[in-house]
């Protein structure tokens, strides 16, 4: 994750360099085509950073609704229209595959996966197992002043993003607070895994954010959520972040699964 040079943070400590930008925000509440995205900057020409570029571009759309589930992405056309090579488009496609965003159509390219209420409640309940012991962990244990400084600027920036209704820069802040938050265990797994079952619910619960009303409650509860984890305090921790998700779910619940049969 890329983050911009921490500043120093004021006199009072993580808690009141959380709290006090937590502060300074309340009570401001066919074949696809991808559409301009100047805010993008052109990457080094190397495959891996043009394949990042690429998925990029890719999640904007499927955040901003530029593209539906169910349309096709050909990656020739894709990588026309991005100035690039056919390969690390079709890399980048082939990693949404294994997300689970896309899926391949043979002989003609790519289509969203378009996902029923009972596939994203499957999602929430793997991703509230996950994420709701891994930020109750750092709660206990803590985080460094530079990282708490980073998460503060990644959620300042969700409430920008939201209080401007930009889509796509809120899900650029989203993704590094949340990501950023769970790189803190140092358990690169955990975090390839729920980056990928994020992307599955961001596409459909990014826009009932929008529907609901509810996209700069959300944003405003990056700083509670961060404040509660500076300040140790475990049981709000949790709670924040069930409730944060909660937000994009629909149905709120979790799925209800029959016991299996015994003879």
């Amino acid at each position: 994750m890329v983050i911009n040079e921490p500043a120093a943070p004021p006199h009072g400590g993580l808690s009141a360099l959380v709290a006090g930008s937590r502060a300074r925000h309340r009570g401001r509440m066919g074949r696809t085509m991808l559409p301009p995205l100047p805010d993008v900057a052109p990457p080094r020409p190397s495959r891996s950073l043009l394949k990042d570029h690429a998925m990029a571009v890719i999640r904007r759309a499927l955040v901003s609704g530029a593209v539906q589930p169910g349309e096709i992405f050909s990656a020739t056309a894709l990588a026309a229209q991005l100035e690039v090579s056919n390969s690390p488009v079709r890399d980048a496609l082939l990693e949404l595959v294994h997300g689970g965003i896309m899926e391949v159509v043979p002989n003609r390219g790519f289509r969203v996966v378009q996902l029923d209420d009972h596939d994203l409640a499957e999602v929430y309940q793997l991703r509230e197992l996950i994420e709701v012991p891994a930020v109750a962990q750092l709660a206990e244990r803590g985080i460094p002043e530079d990282a708490a400084t980073a998460l503060t600027q990644a959620a300042e920036r969700c409430v920008a993003a939201a209080e401007q209704s930009d889509l796509p820069a809120f899900l650029d802040g989203d993704r590094a607070f949340h990501l950023g938050l769970l790189e803190l265990l140092g358990n690169q797994r955990l975090v390839l895994m729920v980056d990928r079952l994020r992307d599955q619910t961001r596409i459909q619960g990014m826009r009932r954010l929008v529907a609901q009303g509810s996209l700069a409650a959300s944003a405003a509860e990056h700083h509670d959520l961060l404040l509660a984890v500076v300040e140790h305090r475990v049981p709000d921790a949790e709670s924040i972040m069930r409730h944060h998700m909660a937000h994009g779910s629909t149905p709120p619940n979790p799925p209800v699964f029959k016991e299996p049969t015994r003879g």
